[in-house]
């Protein structure tokens, strides 16, 4: 027996006004389809996540961890845990490639995903800049606590005993397979990616009283197709310059833009605001120090979830490690992610 977890949480509009338990799993998880990912304000600083071209970009041991508490208020919003690493590899004296790992947990409701993805990328010196083309085989796992799956009373929805809503948790695994291109030049980068080219199906399984007997219910790992831009602006005569940047991605149901602007002073303190299309405003700050660095960034909600919660946080933080790629290599410059 198959049971689309999806379609079965259909809740009644009385009952997410209340904001009950359940009524959050339902909100989170018809969500899930269109975000997929984890919806990081501060992308421009963990380009690999959203496409493994970018794996081995430059000449560093590039370590980055991110954490974002969303709709803060609101019992069993979304919590989205992610770290990156990626290093260049050099072949001979021209061909490089690029390896990495990547790690992603988030919980949405009583949805609890795990995601680890290792990659690799070819890169290719073309008009000034480097063309790389990326993949990323990864294990996901997901798990749905149905044991704290609440029904409250008076629900014309759902009775007790209804077999679509497990009441015992279930947990799946999947193979998942993304890839991407991306071309990095001094001043700018471009990426197009494919996450979860597959789309995989997780078969959420529990083992009933009887020992022969199992339930299946299942969820979806959604396509997304992503792009993103960013650039580089000295300001004449100024120690400040100027990062724009851009996402946009789908999933062919739904879309979702955001842009960013920053601000950059003496490439140690810089400062931004972002606009996620229906969805949010944002201001950052980061800091790098030698090595080091360390962002945070707020969003306010233009939903009418502001009425429940006072907006999302995210911190991304991580470190840089020198490698010594050899006198003749053509790509030792910074990338303006951390310039």
């Amino acid at each position: 027996m198959k049971r689309s977890l999806l379609s079965a949480c259909r809740i009644p509009a009385r009952i997410l006004r209340g904001l009950s338990v359940l009524a959050c799993l339902t909100a989170i998880a018809l969500s899930a389809s269109a975000q997929g990912d984890a919806q990081m304000t501060q992308y421009w600083a963990v380009p690999a996540f959203y496409n493994p071209a970018y794996s081995g970009q430059i000449d560093y041991i590039r370590i980055r961890g991110g954490a974002k508490l969303q709709w803060i208020g609101i019992s069993n919003a979304p919590r989205s845990f992610l770290a990156t690493a990626d290093m260049p590899v050099k072949l001979g004296k021209k061909q490089r490639l690029g390896v990495g790992v990547n790690f992603q947990q988030e919980s949405l409701g009583l949805f609890s995903n795990l995601l680890v993805g290792a990659q690799v990328s070819y890169k290719l010196n073309l008009l000034k800049g480097v063309f790389s083309i990326g993949l990323q085989p990864a294990y996901y796992n997901s798990k749905f606590r149905g044991s704290d799956v609440v029904l409250p009373d008076g629900d014309d929805y759902h009775q007790p005993s209804d077999e679509a809503i497990p009441t015992t948790d279930v947990t799946g695994n999947a193979f998942d397979l993304s890839a991407g291109v991306s071309y990095s030049h001094k001043y700018f980068n471009i990426g197009l990616s494919c996450l979860h080219i597959l789309e995989p199906t997780v078969e959420l399984t529990k083992e009933s009283a009887s020992e022969t007997e199992t339930a299946q219910y299942m969820t979806v790992l959604p396509r997304q197709l992503y792009f993103t831009a960013d650039g580089n602006i000295p300001l004449r005569n100024s120690l400040f310059s100027l990062q724009p940047s851009m996402l946009v991605r789908t999933d062919f149901l739904n879309f979702s833009a955001e842009l960013t602007m920053r601000a950059t002073y003496n490439r140690f303190l810089s400062f931004g605001v972002g606009y996620r299309y229906n969805d949010a405003v944002s201001a950052m700050v980061a800091a790098e120090f030698k090595n080091f660095f360390l962002g945070y960034a707020y969003d306010y909600p233009l939903t009418p979830i502001a009425r429940a919660s006072s907006g999302s946080h995210e911190i991304v933080a991580g470190y840089i490690i020198k490698l010594n790629m050899g006198d003749k290599n053509k790509n030792r410059h910074k990338s303006i992610r951390i310039m």
